[in-house]
């Protein structure tokens, strides 16, 4: 149950996730002044942190949950096989994110 209601909740953070950052450069793309607002959102590293978790535990739990209509029964195994998966990923690409150099 725990797997239903956080894939839904993370697709719902995703949307809202993505449309602040579309929204954001669409505002940063222009020649004139920018907005301090539309810098301090896109450039925020809490978004984009929130983005990396919730964006690959939803695909992680995706792929579990295309696996289990497949036929698979050990809901418990790909639970716990998944998690641990999409935690190694999330700590790979946060690790990458935080210490880029540009």
């Amino acid at each position: 149950m725990f797997v239903w209601i956080f894939h839904r909740i993370s697709g719902i953070l995703l949307i809202v996730l993505l449309t602040v950052k579309f929204l954001t450069s669409f505002f940063l793309m222009t020649k004139a002044q920018k907005p301090d607002w539309a810098l301090l959102l896109h450039t925020n590293p809490l978004i984009d942190t929130l983005l990396i978790i919730s964006g690959v535990y939803h695909a992680f739990y995706g792929l579990r949950t295309i696996i289990i209509d497949l036929g698979v029964k050990k809901e418990k195994l790909l639970f716990r096989l998944f998690t641990a998966l999409a935690t190694l990923v999330t700590i790979g690409l946060l690790v990458l994110y935080f210490t880029r150099n540009y």
